[in-house]
């Protein structure tokens, strides 16, 4: 099983972590893409620490990046595959920073853009020990018919779904279809669709992840 790491924000406030947000970059990219989110978000979460670890294996479709799974057969079975076989090292991941912080699941968020926000979604929901939440920008959910009865956690962790209706590279339905199967299945969603983005995380989108994340932490917004 492959070692996941990558880049990390220590606390704002420069005290111990009370939250761990975890980044799952989109295919082709690495952590150091999505790491950029984390001064922005640790704005309104000055105590919370931020990693964003590069997935797995190499990029099948460019001489650059990484990929949490292939897209060369985009089939539902081959895709669910996918990234049924990035959850041990995903979780062996998310263990090991919970540790390493000595944080509960309960100070955890996923947030995940893309082929990133497919895996926080499918690995977050069958957590035993839930996330605090799950953020996906531009996602889509994998294997939504097995959902129901692998959903790990009751209550389940609550999810935001953030998409570009200009999205031309994972429509903005899958996020309408995801909403359909996570609410059948008890999930509580809450979902925001921005009519002039593209496939893309913009000032709207993590506004509404800052809103989120602190509602599921508990925490107050932080004045102006």
């Amino acid at each position: 099983m492959a070692e996941l790491d990558g880049p990390r924000l220590p606390p704002r406030s420069g005290g111990t972590a009370r939250q761990l947000v975890v980044l799952l970059h989109g295919v082709g990219a690495d952590g150091a893409d999505l790491i950029g989110l984390a001064p922005i978000l640790a704005e309104a979460l000055p105590d919370a620490a931020f990693v964003a670890p590069d997935a797995p294996s190499p990029c099948d479709m460019a001489p650059f990046g990484r990929q949490w799974f292939s897209l060369q057969d985009r089939s539902p079975a081959r895709l669910a595959a996918g990234v049924r076989a990035a959850e041990p090292a995903l979780r062996a991941f998310v263990e090991s920073e919970l540790s390493r912080l000595s944080l509960p699941p309960s100070a955890l968020a996923l947030v995940g853009f893309s082929q990133g926000a497919m895996t926080a979604l499918h690995i977050g929901l069958r957590l035993a020990e839930p996330p605090a939440a799950i953020l996906a920008y531009s996602g889509a959910l994998l294997a939504p018919d097995s959902l129901a009865a692998e959903v790990a956690a009751r209550p389940p962790p609550p999810v935001l779904l953030v998409h570009g209706e200009l999205d031309d590279v994972v429509p903005a339905h899958a996020s309408r279809m995801a909403a359909t199967a996570l609410l059948a299945a008890g999930v509580p969603v809450e979902s925001l669709y921005i009519p002039s983005l593209d496939h893309s995380i913009d000032d709207n989108g993590l506004a509404a992840g800052v809103a989120t994340l602190l509602r599921a932490f508990a925490l107050d917004a932080p004045s102006a």
